[in-house]
């Protein structure tokens, strides 16, 4: 592979990842006004459902689980590829343990379907945990591409 293209691979996963962290943004935003239009008076409850969240942030939820995974293993691939071998540390751990995070979450969902008000919590719950990762995922994930800049070939 041309060392050009190498070095140029290593800026996809962070850019991916910044996208998704902004769409798991959006998913939660709309996961909270699915909850208040749930949780609403009958009058605020007609005009919120017009909004459909709760459909919406299945949907972003949907593509937010399959783009996470693909860029959890695409950002492995690239270092693979680049380096002969993964690094296993803390930024890796932590992407591995928000996919799980996330998968774990959108299991609950036929529970929560049901009406399962632990699941819900629960769902909740592991979203936010997923979120707080995600957060310190973009701050060790700009350390470590600092770093890929600094000993850029010339």
């Amino acid at each position: 592979m041309p060392e050009s293209l190498a070095f140029a691979l290593n800026f996809l996963h962070p850019l991916t990842m910044w996208g998704l962290l902004a769409l798991a943004g959006y998913s939660m935003l709309l996961g909270i006004k699915a909850k208040k239009t749930r949780t609403a008076d009958a009058e605020t409850r007609k005009q919120l459902i017009k909004g459909q969240f709760a459909k919406r942030h299945f949907q972003m939820g949907s593509i937010l689980l399959a783009l996470l995974v693909l860029g959890c293993f695409g950002g492995m691939a690239v270092t693979y590829l680049n380096n002969g071998k993964l690094f296993v540390g803390p930024h890796l751990l932590v992407g591995i343990a928000m996919v799980c995070l996330l998968t774990l979450a959108v299991s609950l969902i036929p529970l929560m379907q049901q009406g399962n008000l632990i699941a819900r919590k629960a769902h909740v719950g592991l979203n936010m945990a997923m979120m707080t990762l995600f957060l310190w995922q973009a701050v060790s994930g700009m350390q470590i591409l600092n770093r890929i800049w600094e000993n850029r070939p010339v």
